[in-house]
């Protein structure tokens, strides 16, 4: 599972991190949900570029975009047999920059987060699958993604049974090739990160709620201050 994102880093810092031509203009998100529009890198004969794109993939053939709810993440052992994902998985995959992903864990009634990381870096690279749907009633048009999960590794097993896959640096070319199509070599990329990659703390309850997006979502428990208003 996969269900909360941050992305702080500048465009400066994306442009280098995934080999871009220019760096994009961007604004710091600390609390991305799903259903809201997050950044996603894809590839052409023209090079790699950043769009938004709801998060939430809605199949092209789905009559009513309210499926993308149930979407949000997709398991990659099963992505290839799905026909929700299977599609995608051989035509239309993408990479969602990230400074890392939100899991819970549960204190009687109340819920805990914490924020996952890079040890190394402060990007991550989360393999995803992107979709365009068209309404036949209005011709409204949006694109959409989900995130592919895998076992979580050591370090998110105690939080959590799934996590997003990560995708090494030297995958990524593989990954956004819109030329490869065999599932089973795109397979063999969507596996869990290695142990030592990860670091977690626990953050502030802000997080909580999908309204938040502020840099005080990071604060440590001890320091969050709920407003009495």
């Amino acid at each position: 599972m996969c269900g909360r994102i941050l992305l702080t880093s500048s465009g400066q810092e994306l442009a280098q991190a995934f080999d871009l031509a220019e760096a994009p203009d961007l604004f710091a998100r600390f609390n991305i949900a799903p259903s809201q529009d997050a950044l996603t890198l894809t590839a052409s004969e023209g090079g790699r570029g950043l769009s938004p794109r709801r998060w939430g993939l809605v199949p092209s053939w789905a009559k009513d975009p309210s499926i993308g709810t149930r979407m949000i993440n997709a398991r990659s052992e099963t992505a290839h047999s799905k026909p929700a994902f299977r599609d995608a998985l051989r035509q239309r995959r993408c990479i969602v920059p990230a400074n890392g992903f939100y899991e819970w864990t549960r204190n009687g009634r109340e819920r805990q987060p914490h924020w996952f990381r890079r040890r190394d870096e402060p990007l991550m690279a989360m393999a995803g699958l992107f979709e365009r749907w068209c309404s036949h009633e209005t011709d409204d048009v949006f694109e959409s993604f989900t995130i592919l999960t895998t076992d979580a590794n050591a370090s998110v097993s105690p939080v959590h049974d799934r996590m997003p896959v990560l995708l090494q640096r030297t995958d990524f070319d593989a990954w956004l090739d819109p030329d490869e199509k065999d599932p089973e070599r795109l397979r063999r990329l969507l596996v869990p990160c290695p142990d030592e990659w990860l670091e977690s703390r626990l953050v502030s309850p802000r997080v909580n709620d999908p309204r938040n997006d502020d840099p005080e979502c990071l604060l440590p428990p001890t320091e969050y201050q709920p407003s009495l208003f």
